[in-house]
């Protein structure tokens, strides 16, 4: 599993970081990320982009950090 904390990152930087690192994982793989707000917005975008290929859930939901891992499906 490939973890990104994106509490340090500017978050215009977020995103591309984020759907890089997707880009490099394999069917079955999962991304974890750590982010100081609730990521719902980067949600609707795989929703979007990616619908029906990958699992999102929430390890944690605030107050202070959100977690998310997002698997890959093959």
């Amino acid at each position: 599993m490939v973890e990104l904390d994106l509490r340090q990152i500017m978050p215009f930087e977020r995103h591309e970081l984020i759907f890089q690192t997707w880009d490099t994982l394999k069917p079955g793989e999962a991304l974890k990320i750590i982010n100081d707000h609730d990521p719902k917005p980067l949600w609707y975008q795989f929703e979007v982009e990616y619908k029906g290929k990958y699992e999102w859930n929430y390890e944690q939901q605030g107050p202070k950090d959100w977690i998310v891992q997002i698997k890959k499906k093959g």
